[in-house]
């Protein structure tokens, strides 16, 4: 059902049975922070990007099965792992971690895409990468999509 892009999206109202209808998102849908926040982990799946959630502290909280098959890390090795210094070192710089440090010390939104070079433990991978935090969240995220 979520594979095809065509099919409606569904979200489920924890507690009731209502749903919504909504289109996937995509990469470069607005407002998608939102959206990716409040998806559970079986809907982050079908998605066709890859998605890496993580807390105040930089410990990732949420990786989706798309960005684990790309990145040949599995759920259970990056979940409660801190991004910048182990699961992804690479980000560690002025372009990614310190967007993200900067909107929290600011307490304000960041939402930025970038073009990335991927080289850690791989032959060079080019990404493009959305950055996106919120004060009022608890998770902040990091998108990813593959380069053709």
């Amino acid at each position: 059902m979520f594979c095809d892009p065509e099919v409606p999206f569904q979200l489920f109202q924890r507690g009731t049975t209502m749903t919504t209808a909504l289109a996937t998102p995509q990469f470069d849908t607005l407002d998608i922070l939102n959206i990716i926040d409040g998806l559970s982990d079986v809907e982050l799946d079908a998605l066709e990007f890859g998605v890496i959630g993580f807390d105040q502290d930089g410990v990732v909280r949420r990786y989706n099965l798309f960005e684990s098959k790309l990145a040949g890390l599995s759920r259970d090795r990056v979940i409660g792992s801190t991004l910048f210094t182990v699961v992804a070192p690479c980000m560690n710089n002025f372009m990614v971690a310190q967007r993200f440090e900067d909107a929290m010390v600011a307490r304000g939104s960041l939402d930025a895409s970038i073009d990335y070079v991927f080289t850690l433990r791989m032959r060079p991978v080019s990404v493009r990468l959305r950055l996106l935090a919120a004060p009022e969240l608890a998770h902040r995220y990091v998108l990813v999509r593959r380069s053709a």
